[in-house]
């Protein structure tokens, strides 16, 4: 794949709350700063930032990057845990050799343990988590890297 002239960011349930919730763990930082951030290092490239608490939503966009060759970031938040129809529409993605990374801006396996399982894990191109924002930056890293 040659470096995407734009890229799906994507973010699940209770996102939309950045900035509030638990900024202990999530930060002070909101969804409108990270897309700013993330546009601001995408030198020529749309990002397409996106937020939904609705899981057919997201699985509705994703299908959507299928039919437009578009990689994408995404953050599952809690579907990570649990959403099979998420992983399921991950899957369509990366079988179409469309680029998907996970992300989190926390380290799920340094807090609670149900957090540790991603059923979304085994069928994205490769996880970044852990580091805040950072995740995100990394992951556009990538993908902008990529000829």
């Amino acid at each position: 794949m040659t470096s995407p002239t734009r890229v799906l960011v994507l973010n699940g349930p209770n996102l939309n709350r950045l900035g509030t919730r638990e900024p202990e763990i999530y930060g002070t930082a909101t969804l409108a700063e990270l897309h700013a951030e993330l546009r601001g290092i995408a030198d020529g490239v749309e990002i397409d930032l996106r937020q939904s608490n609705d899981e057919g939503e997201v699985i509705g966009w994703l299908h959507d990057a299928v039919d437009a060759r578009t990689p994408v970031i995404l953050n599952p938040a809690a579907f990570t845990h649990y959403s099979y129809a998420l992983r399921d529409a991950v899957a369509l993605v990366t079988e179409a050799g469309i680029p998907v990374i996970e992300v989190h801006l926390s380290n799920p396996h340094a807090r609670e343990e149900f957090r540790h399982t991603s059923v979304i894990s085994g069928v994205a191109t490769g996880v970044i988590a852990g580091f805040g924002f950072g995740s995100y930056r990394l992951a556009l890293a990538q993908l902008l890297s990529v000829r």
